[in-house]
């Protein structure tokens, strides 16, 4: 389950990534689209989350920063011999 970190309210417009930066503010970017190219990214709001690790970092559907723990399953890779 999810946990809200931050009120943020962020508006999304269509066409742009929007997420957590290593910073720990939200940035969103211009999607590469076919032969054109992404955009740099601009900073949208300044959060200054401390991130930690094993967990995943987004903005949900209301434009708020939440987290969620990563779920680390599956089966181990054999080593070559």
């Amino acid at each position: 389950m999810a946990e809200k970190l931050m009120k943020v309210g962020i508006k999304r417009q269509k066409g742009y990534l929007y997420y957590v930066d290593k910073k720990g503010d939200v940035s969103c970017a211009k999607m590469a689209r076919g032969s054109k190219k992404g955009g740099s990214p601009k900073k949208v709001a300044k959060c200054g989350i401390k991130r930690k690790p094993g967990y995943l970092y987004f903005i949900d559907k209301k434009g708020d920063v939440s987290c969620a723990k990563m779920k680390r399953g599956g089966t181990k890779k054999r080593k070559k011999r």
